[in-house]
């Protein structure tokens, strides 16, 4: 059996797991791997400005191919900067490998320059967290956790000091038997039989969906069409579920529409299949729930469930439909239906453009980004109002994908997740719906878009403020303190790097602008000026959010920040012009 170092049985390891690049910042404790990855055909090295970046791109990586991608760090802060990224990956649920270096093994413990405890600070955000300590550890160590990232699609760190990444052992090949197989859950003949009891004996019923219905949309019809149910989908499920279905009836939750959240409360039974949708307060209290979910950890933790199954929702459907009454009454789905149509029909009056403005609806920015993109095109949106636009505007139709903080709901995301999204798709068109903040965040890996000449279409939702937080100070009755945000032209700045930069803000060229821009062969950044008083509703109002805003507005007009009241109606209750 040949020696190997472990540096080596690193990357050839990866190799066998088909991983083709492994994004970071290079370091000297990184050294013994990034030169092994330089000699080595097949993977490359994505240089990013930021390493929080690089986790970003590799999530993208892992969540639209499902296939094992890899980031790194160096010693110390190096791979600290990983640490956000990765909680968005674990929460995400994506196959994820973080490498990360760690200080010479002797110093360890001594307080050495840069020295920290990888494999303590990365246990919350990982389902697998090791220190190779000796090059004998090295095999199973990686073995092991590329196979839990794999099998339990989630983030493994592997900590490795740049001096133990030299030395040399007896290596075999590489041998992971979980990659390209997975075994499939189902649940008991006897809790599918209690299902389709409470199933059958309900006259309104609503099935919520979420990302674990990626590969069951055929199954979803079926059962829909037997229970003649209305189907709201979790932001996580829209490009899986919104597609081809007769049965949408929108979003439920902060971003989301009347008509689904209606449709829950109405129900006398909810099947929740594979969503772990956290709002607590958009879920019925009354009704009954039967909760599907290959996680049995995730089922009755958001609200209370008469019915748990754990299974595959595409399997765990196959499994109930030949114990089901097809029901013929549609009474309950007609008025979930005409409901969305309504909610539809609001939103889009309010997606409109009046030439000649200073500035544009953020709702007309996205539904043109929307008409204007590619059928197949991938969207990355940055947390806060993009995400509240994008879930409202964008529309999937079986071959766009979507992405975001969705769950960890981190700023900064969208820029990096196109980074990693368009080398995953080279001929796709990658475009990222990025707020002023979140973009600003990571600016620098701006340059790596140019440096590597990826050509993503960056959308900046330039309306000089954090805006989601800012509504969210008005909704709790304060007014906003330190959310202003004085932006350079985001355009000129992009000119300045050699990236092509448009700036608009009357949405008479808009149209002209997008277009543009999404001809063009290279990295764009669209600066659009959009309104700063945009209000993005839930489907719902509490009374202490009613509450909030008649504060907020009293406290405006009382410190002389009227005007702020004013430009709150003149932008959303004048739209149409009245």
């Amino acid at each position: 059996m040949a020696k190997k170092k472990v540096s080596e049985i690193l990357i050839d390891t990866l190799l066998a797991a088909g991983v083709q690049r492994v994004y970071g910042v290079v370091g000297d404790s990184l050294n013994g791997v990034t030169d092994v990855i330089r000699q080595r055909e097949g993977i490359g090295w994505v240089h990013v400005r930021h390493e929080e970046a690089g986790a970003f791109a590799a999530g993208a990586e892992a969540h639209l191919t499902q296939e094992l991608a890899v980031c790194a760090g160096s010693c110390g802060p190096g791979n600290t900067h990983l640490i956000n990224g990765l909680y968005d990956c674990h929460r995400s649920r994506v196959p994820v490998l973080a490498i990360a270096s760690q200080i010479p093994s002797a110093e360890i413990g001594t307080q050495y320059f840069q020295e920290t405890h990888p494999e303590r600070l990365f246990q919350e955000c990982s389902d697998y967290c090791e220190l190779i300590s000796t090059p004998e550890h090295a095999v199973r160590v990686i073995e092991s956790a590329i196979q839990t990232a794999l099998v339990k699609r989630g983030v493994a760190v592997i900590v490795l000091p740049g001096d133990v990444s030299e030395m040399e052992v007896e290596a075999p090949e590489p041998r992971l038997p979980a990659r390209h197989r997975s075994a499939t859950l189902r649940p008991s003949d006897a809790d599918i039989a209690d299902a389709a009891t409470m199933l059958n004996g309900a006259e309104k019923i609503t099935i919520l969906a979420g990302a674990g219905c990626a590969k069951a949309h055929a199954e979803l019809m079926q059962i829909a069409s037997a229970l003649k149910a209305p189907m709201v989908h979790a932001l996580r499920g829209k490009e899986y579920i919104e597609y081809d279905n007769p049965f949408d009836v929108g979003m439920t939750g902060l971003l989301g529409f009347a008509s689904g959240y209606h449709a829950i409360m109405d129900a006398d039974v909810l099947l929740m299949l594979g969503t772990d949708f956290p709002y607590t307060q958009f879920l019925p209290h009354e009704s009954k729930t039967i909760q599907v979910d290959c996680r049995a950890e995730h089922i009755g933790r958001r609200t209370r469930v008469d019915i748990g199954l754990a299974g595959d929702v595409g399997e765990t459907i196959r499994q109930l439909l030949p114990h089901l009454v097809a029901k013929t009454e549609r009474a309950h789905l007609d008025k979930a239906l005409a409901n969305y149509k309504d909610s539809r029909e609001n939103l889009d009056e309010l997606a409109i453009g009046k030439p000649g403005d200073d500035s544009m609806h953020p709702q007309y920015l996205t539904k043109l980004i929307n008409e204007l993109a590619a059928e197949d095109a991938v969207f990355t949106c940055d947390v806060g109002t993009p995400t509240v636009w994008a879930a409202r505007y964008l529309a999937m139709n079986g071959q766009r994908r979507l992405l975001g903080s969705f769950n960890h709901g981190s700023m900064a995301n969208a820029m990096p997740q196109a980074i990693g999204a368009q080398l995953v798709y080279p001929n796709r068109q990658v475009v990222a719906l990025a707020g002023d903040g979140g973009f600003a965040m990571l600016l620098g890996d701006l340059l790596t878009l140019k440096q590597l000449n990826l050509p993503v279409k960056l959308v900046i939702y330039n309306n000089s403020s954090l805006g989601f937080v800012e509504l969210e100070m008005k909704e709790a009755g304060l007014l906003p303190f330190e959310t202003t945000l004085d932006n350079p032209n985001f355009a000129m700045l992009a000119e300045s790097v050699g990236i092509r930069g448009i700036r608009v803000a009357d949405p008479a060229d808009l149209h002209a602008s997008l277009a543009e821009a999404f001809a063009h062969p290279g990295p764009v950044v669209i600066d659009a000026i959009v309104k700063r008083a945009e209000l993005s509703m839930p489907p719902t109002i509490e009374l202490e959010q009613a509450k909030g805003f008649s504060l907020y507005a009293l406290k405006a007009v009382m410190s002389g920040r009227g005007n702020e009241i004013l430009d709150l109606a003149k932008d959303n209750l004048n739209l149409l012009g009245l």
